[in-house]
């Protein structure tokens, strides 16, 4: 098992190479996301009457956000000020609630410099992915890697959700041992009324700022 981790760890910049060639851009995945609307399926291997309804309320999230999120002007001129060639890799499915909430804000980092890329591969199509990318030991999503182009370097990691709502769930789970559709519920209202601050403070740690 430790000479699997070890490979595993050695090898997490191939991946992440490989993610990036093959991912598709943000303006794709919102396409693909409101064709499975249209047609009533999901994306992933599990084709259930949730997920289909949760990937129907996500491409409402997101074309939400991408209409109303606004990077504020000095924060949006020191990401156009960079000079590194970066690329964000998100790992996620169309169900996935957390991450409708936080790509179209990566997204609107990244359109702000020509240095900068998004691309986005779907977790279940790249499992040798996603198994180097765990989060205490699970498959969570999204998953978000920060890659040095120039370098070929991973530079950090983020998900599945912002530090605060992280610490929400944490708490929830130690008092009640697992997550309600109740609790879920309150998560995406603290989603909304966070405003995206949260994604963006915890994504901006990730960038070599000046």
């Amino acid at each position: 098992m430790e000479l699997l981790e070890k490979h595993i760890q050695q090898d997490k910049p191939t991946l992440v190479q490989q993610g990036i060639s093959m991912g598709m851009d943000y303006e794709k995945y919102r396409d693909l996301v409101h064709h499975l609307v249209e047609i009533e399926q999901t994306t992933g291997h599990v084709q259930t009457e949730a997920n289909v309804h949760y990937t129907q309320l996500n491409d409402r999230r997101m074309k939400r956000w991408d209409k109303t999120f606004a990077i504020p002007d000095e924060i949006q001129q020191k990401i156009i000020n960079l000079k590194s060639k970066l690329a964000f890799l998100t790992i996620t499915e169309s169900w996935c609630g957390d991450a409708a909430h936080s790509m179209p804000i990566i997204n609107k980092i990244s359109e702000l410099n020509p240095n900068m890329d998004h691309k986005v591969v779907l977790r279940d199509e790249v499992p040798e992915i996603m198994d180097a990318f765990l989060t205490q030991g699970a498959r969570s999503i999204p998953k978000v890697i920060l890659w040095d182009k120039e370098n070929k370097a991973i530079l950090g990691e983020w998900g599945p959700r912002p530090n605060l709502a992280t610490q929400m769930v944490e708490d929830y789970k130690k008092e009640y041992g697992k997550l309600t559709p109740e609790f879920k519920q309150d998560l995406q209202v603290w989603y909304n009324k966070d405003k995206g601050v949260g994604i963006l403070n915890d994504i901006l740690d990730l960038l070599p700022l000046e």
